[in-house]
């Protein structure tokens, strides 16, 4: 049974102070560049799913922790490997791995917490969490790989945009909640409830980041803005301006997708045209439908506390 839980403590913050005080791994080299990128920020919103659906089921954020750190440990090896794929120089506003630490380091960097972080969970969770686990890594890397597969390619459609999205980027959400959940104990709705949350949650995280990366500046995003663009990837923006475009504007698309002018001027263009064809419009209405959607999925937690937070992230992406 799902019982009401007492007033929670800050869950940033506990995971935060994981980090500072218990997180090392086996190798001093290694667990400086993660601390280096773990330093750099972010919102640790995927441990947190862990904790909130934890605590939905009744068990203490604390006695999870380690499990929640799992998770953006995971997230933090497929930026590290990321950023080598994509020749990134800066990441959070600081220089990304491979500045500092090189290539080769970077690389053996993600493999070796890939699996310091895969003999931990089997070691101390029983099935299904190592399972769901190894599922959302691999649904990571395939749809890493279908997006480099749709580079350029300007008739990709918006479902085949979700499916690239559901695996490199929703997979990791949904299975951060569901994995919380089956910690906590919560009975089979409920974990089917939260991981059906993070994983609409996912895709609108996704696209508003498409969305940032074009709309946004350097020092909110901590990244370069119209990156994507330089990269050749087909986002939601794009492809919701091409869905009712006209010739030229498609033309200039391939032009730009095919051409190497990435100057600042010229991706300014490209990002103008997606906006005066309905792309960025178009974008935030589909970020707040699946907002929506990862809202209703939240039904069988009723009046519980986590629901409210859950829900508070959500609307986030719509502020």
């Amino acid at each position: 049974m799902i019982q009401q839980e007492a007033p929670r403590r800050d869950l940033y913050a506990l995971i935060e102070a994981y980090f500072r005080t218990r997180f090392a791994t086996g190798n001093p080299l290694i667990t400086e560049a993660v601390n280096r990128m773990l330093a750099a920020g972010g919102k640790r919103i995927r441990p947190r799913f862990t904790l909130l659906a934890a605590e939905a089921a009744g068990a203490p954020a604390g006695d999870h922790l380690p499990l929640a750190a799992f998770m953006e440990l995971i997230h933090v090896a497929t930026l590290i490997h990321d950023d080598v794929v994509d020749h990134a120089t800066t990441r959070r506003g600081v220089n990304a791995t491979a500045v500092d630490f090189g290539n080769r380091i970077s690389v053996l960097a993600g493999d070796y917490l890939f699996a310091w972080i895969f003999k931990n969970v089997t070691a101390d969770h029983p099935h299904p969490i190592p399972h769901i686990l190894s599922a959302a890594l691999a649904d990571i890397t395939d749809g890493e790989v279908l997006q480099l597969k749709a580079l350029g390619n300007l008739d990709l459609g918006v479902e085949e945009y979700v499916e690239i999205a559901g695996k490199k980027t929703a997979s990791l959400f949904a299975a951060s909640a569901a994995c919380g959940a089956i910690a906590g104990g919560a009975p089979a709705n409920v974990v089917a409830a939260v991981r059906s949350f993070g994983y609409a949650y996912g895709i609108a995280f996704q696209m508003q980041d498409d969305y940032l990366d074009m709309t946004s500046d350097e020092a909110t995003v901590g990244k370069p803005v119209g990156n994507d663009l330089r990269e050749k990837k087909m986002t939601i923006p794009v492809v919701l301006a091409l869905a009712g475009a006209d010739r030229d504007f498609r033309g200039d698309l391939e032009r730009y997708y095919t051409g190497d002018d990435e100057s600042p001027e010229r991706v300014a263009g490209i990002v103008a045209a997606i906006g005066s064809h309905g792309g960025l419009t178009a974008t935030r209405t589909a970020v707040a439908e699946y907002v929506g959607l990862a809202k209703a999925a939240l039904a069988p937690l009723g009046n519980l506390p986590a629901r409210a937070e859950f829900v508070a992230i959500a609307d986030a992406l719509l502020a």
